[in-house]
């Protein structure tokens, strides 16, 4: 066991910061977990493991991972829920382990990914390569420039020329095929490769824009490499999947054929998860299994906006989609009111007050709201709206904290993958905060596994502040 790291010390001993006082409460159940590392704990470990490679959602975490806890706290099967249900792969991995799974999904490209994910173990694979073989002589006749892609103000002049027209071609010719799984699975086929064939790469806030596209692109210049061909990229990607899909490929990528037809396709809801779980009956999860998004202002409506307009949303649906998310970034605007209305509406008002209370009157959440404001104040900040954006990341994660515990069945567990952060050179540990929202609420905090090597601060703030690591976290709470 290492000796966890805290690096907001106080310039007295006598009077310890409310965040020295919490860590103090929890160190004693800090501990590194050295069988966890970044890949573990990111898409990285699912490139040759599963249907997740074929799509790069690097939002979400790996196969292995959720094996491993799910033996480590829960080997019995039962029911599970991700609330923050990505891609699926906490749904898909239980289930293969006999679980019930749900999980709930505001943005459409995890939604998306789970449907393709069900055609793809649907389809029969001689008739998807008869369907291949047909389609590109379909392909070959059209020749009209239907405009299927209908881009937004942020993606407009994403794709060269000759790729927009394929991409249109391509999606043209999908709708001629009957069978609904096989199109699913051909048009996702092109829906993976769209930023390989755009100016753009996904860059956590934004997307960042190629010195070859015919719009702004920031103060320095940027060339992400070839970009390729659509026709070619998208060849190679069906015969990825036909390879994939085909009988003794040990990829570890579907359930066996014996085992499929004793399997539940997993549920998936689309929406926010503060609005869906408040909905649903108490106690019917044995487990939850998460990572929610990081305090760390990544904008998944704009790094992933080829993704949005692909599936037919406009601006005005993914303006929606950015503040009706978890708040995670600084164009994130307050949910209190709408909060308080649902809650209301639900007859519960009893439990948002006592919500509320628990937040307002947390001494080491006060201080991490004051000290941003007053950072803020003295221009030490680069975006005057961090200190809002925190505040509401933590408010909203505590109704969401509250809705798990009500909805987890007794001796039910959490296991949350998080970050901590930092702004202004202040270290903001989301671990311990969330944890002591979670015991206040009446988990038993059972452990907070950190990884061996930590998150590295920004190299602005590593100039102005000095290198240090911030926790990688993985809660362990029991009801």
């Amino acid at each position: 066991m290492s000796e966890p790291s805290m690096s907001y010390v106080s310039k007295s001993v006598l009077f310890p910061t409310e965040r020295e006082k919490l860590f103090e409460k929890y160190k004693d159940i800090i501990e590194t977990d050295f069988t966890l590392n970044r890949t573990l704990v990111s898409f990285q470990a699912n490139k040759k493991e599963q249907f997740f490679r074929w799509f790069k959602y690097k939002e979400g975490f790996s196969k292995k991972l959720i094996d491993y806890f799910i033996e480590k706290y829960h080997p019995s099967n039962g029911h599970i829920l991700d609330p923050f249900a990505g891609s699926g792969a906490t749904l898909f991995a239980a289930r293969e382990k006999g679980w019930d799974s749900t999980g709930v999904e505001l943005l459409p490209i995890g939604i998306y990914n789970v449907e393709a994910r069900l055609a793809a173990e649907k389809i029969s694979l001689e008739k998807f390569k008869r369907e291949v073989n047909s389609f590109w002589k379909s392909f070959d006749k059209i020749t009209s420039d239907n405009s299927v892609i209908q881009h937004i103000s942020i993606t407009r002049g994403a794709f060269p020329e000759d790729n927009e027209i394929n991409l249109n071609r391509y999606l043209t010719c999908c709708k001629k095929i009957n069978d609904s799984s096989i199109r699913k699975l051909f048009e996702f086929a092109a829906f993976t490769v769209l930023e390989e064939i755009s100016f753009t790469r996904k860059d956590g806030q934004y997307l960042r824009w190629d010195s070859r596209a015919n719009r702004s692109y920031g103060n320095t210049e940027f060339n992400k490499g070839e970009i390729y061909d659509f026709i070619k990229v998208v060849k190679e990607k069906i015969e990825e999947i036909i390879f994939d899909l085909s009988p003794n490929q040990n990829l570890d990528l579907f359930p066996k054929e014996e085992t499929k037809t004793e399997l539940t396709d997993p549920k998936i809801l689309q929406g926010s998860s503060l609005e869906v779980l408040p909905g649903m009956k108490s106690d019917i999860f044995d487990f939850v299994m998460t990572s929610p998004p990081y305090c760390n202002r990544y904008d998944y409506t704009r790094t992933y906006a080829l993704e949005l307009i692909f599936l037919n949303n406009n601006d005005d649906d993914v303006k929606k989609l950015r503040q009706t998310m978890l708040t995670c970034t600084v164009e994130n605007k307050e949910k209190l009111n709408y909060l308080e209305n649902l809650y209301t509406e639900l007859n519960r008002a009893s439990d948002f007050d006592f919500i509320n209370s628990i937040y307002f009157s947390h001494p080491a959440m006060s201080e991490v709201n004051d000290i941003l404001s007053k950072l803020n104040e003295l221009g030490k900040l680069n975006n005057s709206n961090i200190p809002r954006m925190v505040k509401n990341y933590f408010y909203e994660m505590l109704f969401i904290i509250y809705e798990m515990y009500r909805l987890l069945k007794k001796n039910g567990t959490v296991v949350m993958v998080n970050d901590n952060v930092r702004y202004g050179g202040e270290e903001i540990p989301v671990d311990l905060i969330l944890s002591d929202f979670a015991k206040i609420i009446g988990f038993k905090i059972k452990k907070i596994w950190t990884l061996p090597t930590g998150k590295g601060n920004s190299s602005q703030q590593m100039g102005e502040h000095g290198r240090s690591e911030l926790r990688k976290c993985v809660y362990i709470w029991e009801k």
